[in-house]
Formats: structure tokens, sequence, C-alpha cells
């Protein structure tokens, strides 16, 4: 990947193309290409056909989607498998119209099954029912994997796939109704901490395992894949290492310097009791987490402060 490629990163404002955006241009690449929502509606076929005729970029990472928690997607799966579905169709096959010159598709460790055996191998993929919880969300993404899949075998498209763990950091989203669990923990945490509460309550009974990756490691990560990987099996990213929501609501308290009882609401959905990627095949091609789990969350909350200013949002 030389640095006179022109570069398409779709989603460059969000959580995680904002991140690759920041590692392309630690790293000297200056030809990047960008435009908002408002300049081209990736859900719109002939707006992004258009643009990405007009830019001809070489290279693009496809890191544009609708996200959102369990709340979000139990609430609108319809929308999270149709925007999704439009997005990454009308991006795929507008790439593969002009012959770009590789594609990296950013899908998630979502579409494993809901009973895959833990560290879940590349291997798992389809192999049985998804997590109901964000079914909607997840087979949208499995639905790109396998086209780029299907491009490769019926077009020679170099599209490959990266399957992220679950992200957090800069330009995350903390809205109660839509974030993730991270980022809703350092709300809640903050919250309680500007209003000397003592508990604060997490969904469901704390039990289940989670891995978390800052997203700017994560970054690091996919423009190695870029340089680095052509194959037609989708790859795992990751850190490699889990623990439990309880403890990672501990673990929040007390970046943020709060000390309060943890509560749980086992009315609310667990979701799978594990999410753990094998990250093995990442490592052989020569990539590893740099950053730790502590060290990201004091990365995420001070960009929380930063766009918040430290204001009560309860």
């Amino acid at each position: 990947m030389t640095k006179n490629k022109k570069i398409y990163i779709a989603g460059h404002r969000g959580l995680l193309g904002s991140a690759v955006v920041r590692e392309l241009k630690s790293k000297g690449f200056d030809n990047l290409i960008t435009a908002t929502s408002d300049e081209v509606d990736l859900t719109n076929q002939e707006q992004t056909f258009s643009f990405l005729e007009d830019q001809k970029p070489d290279l693009i990472y496809l890191c544009a989607a609708k996200v959102g928690g369990i709340r979000a997607n139990m609430l609108a799966p319809g929308e999270f498998l149709y925007r999704n579905l439009a997005i990454q169709n009308n991006v795929i096959e507008g790439a593969r119209k002009i012959g770009v010159e590789k594609l990296l598709f950013v899908g998630s460790s979502c579409i494993y099954p809901k009973e895959a055996e833990c560290p879940i191998k590349e291997e798992s993929f389809m192999t049985g029912p998804f997590e109901p919880t964000n079914e909607g969300y997840a087979l949208a993404k499995a639905s790109g994997i396998r086209l780029c899949q299907f491009y490769r075998k019926q077009y020679g498209c170099n599209f490959i796939t990266a399957l992220p763990t679950n992200l957090f950091g800069i330009n995350d989203q903390y809205d109660p109704e839509k974030s993730h669990l991270l980022p809703a923990l350092i709300r809640k945490a903050h919250i309680a901490k500007i209003n000397k509460q003592t508990e604060i309550e997490i969904w469901g009974s704390g039990k289940p395992k989670r891995e978390f990756m800052l997203s700017d490691d994560c970054a690091s990560a996919l423009v190695h894949l870029m340089n680095n990987y052509s194959g037609e099996e989708p790859i795992n990213v990751g850190t490699g290492e889990d623990l439990s929501v309880f403890e990672l609501a501990e673990l929040t308290c007390k970046v943020i310097g709060l000390e309060a009882k943890i509560k749980t609401d086992p009315t609310k959905p667990d979701g799978m009791m594990r999410k753990l990627l094998d990250v093995s095949k990442l490592k052989a091609l020569g990539w590893t987490s740099k950053i730790s789990l502590e060290s990201g969350i004091e990365i995420a909350y001070n960009d929380f402060l930063t766009k918040n200013n430290g204001v009560n949002l309860a």
C-alpha cells in the first residue's frame, strides 16, 4: 500500500472509520477520500455509484454501517438489516464496477452463532443460528462477507473481510438509546460520579464475558490487513482477552474514579454468555493488540469528557 494510493474511508466520522483515518495519517497517507452522509447517501445506489466513479479510489475501507447496542437492535431489527444491506451492497458493487484495486469490508463478530465454541474461530461462520438480540445486523454483515467472497469467485475482486470484536473509543455513541455496553457504562458511571450516587445498575446478570478493543487498536490491525492479507476467509480482529460484564463495570468505575455498588438487572437480556475471538490467524499475519483495556477506557473517557464538557447528562 504505497503512499500515493487514493484511499476511500466509508464512514470516516464514525467510531472505527475515524480511527482508520487517524491511523493512515499517522503512517503518512494523505491522499484520503472522505464524504459525509449529506454529501453521499450510501443507501442510495445512484449517489454511491456516481461518487465512486467520480473519485476512482484505489483502495476502500468499508467502515460505514448503522450500529447500536442490544436495545437499539431489538427495537429496529428491520432498519438495521435494510440500511446495512443497502450501504454495503452499493459500495461493494460500485467498487467492482470501477475496478477498485482492493476493498476491506468491516464485518462484525456478532455474525457468529449464538452457541459457537470460544475462543471463536473463523471456521464457525454460518455453522448455526445468530444471537436473536442482534439478528438483523448480524444477517446484514454475514451477507456482506458472502458478497465479498462471491465477487472474488465470480469477478476476481480482491475484496477481504475483517471481523472486529466489540469496539469502543474516540467518537463513540453515548446516547442511552443507541450506545453499546462500554460507552453506556462510561456515561452511567460518569453521571453517578457527578451526582454522588452510591449504586449503578447494569443489564442482565453481569455474568456474560466479553472482549473489548479500542477502535484505534483495531484500525492498526485493519491497515495491517490491507497491507498483508488477500485471502477469501474473513479474519478475526481482537485482543484475545475477555472479562465478565460485572468485571467490566468494576474496571470502568475504577478508571472514572467512582466508588459504587454494582447492581444487576436479571430481567434484561444477557445476549451470548461468552464471545471471545480466536485471533491466532491475525497474529500469524504479524499483528497483535497493543493497547490494554484499562488504557483504552481512559482514552475513551477523556474523549467523552471533551465532547460533553464534563456536564451532568442525567
